[in-house]
């Protein structure tokens, strides 16, 4: 796998007003892997989140919520973001205090057709997985994928094995 050489900039951020590493910031590990558009490779993906974030030295609660945010997104590209033949693509990219989680999918982004935050009714079944991503994740958003398709991005507080202590704090937004 080769590690991902670029982040995305704030110019080509499709959702205002979240932060976005910067593109000089070095990333320490990367990782990601292809899914094909089938039910179970939601879970394939929350495995593959959970074992790289593992090997990474990063486990306890800040683990369990990029582990939902992958079930969530992934989800959500299966169910919304895929063309017929297409599956998707979850990367997970890990800097010095900070750790991104991508899903890419092959659907174009377009105004009706935008990821954003729902206010799912109590008896709707679907609708809150932004919701559960806004809450957990420091900042997330969405950007333009060429030649098409979109990233759905998620950012966490790295927090390695080493210096837990026991209670995850998030960081405020920013």
């Amino acid at each position: 796998m080769e590690p991902f050489t670029a982040l995305p900039g704030p110019a080509n951020s499709l959702v205002v007003g979240h932060r976005i590493p910067q593109p000089d910031r070095a990333v320490a590990r990367a990782a990601r892997r292809y899914f094909d558009a089938k039910r179970m490779s939601v879970r394939l993906a929350r495995q593959f989140v959970t074992t790289t974030l593992a090997a990474w030295g990063i486990t306890g609660g800040s683990t369990e919520d990029i582990r939902l945010c992958a079930s969530e997104l992934t989800s959500n590209a299966l169910t919304h973001g895929t063309r017929r033949g297409h599956g998707f693509l979850v990367g997970l990219s890990a800097f010095d205090d900070l750790i991104r989680l991508e899903v890419h999918d092959s659907r174009d982004v377009s105004p009706e057709r935008h990821p954003q935050v729902r206010h799912a009714a109590g008896t709707q079944g679907s609708g809150r997985g932004l919701r559960i991503v806004e809450s957990l994740a420091q900042d997330w958003g969405v950007d333009r994928r060429e030649p098409f398709g979109k990233v759905v991005w998620s950012h966490f507080k790295a927090v390695p094995e080493d210096q837990q202590t026991g209670l995850v704090q998030r960081a405020p937004r920013t």
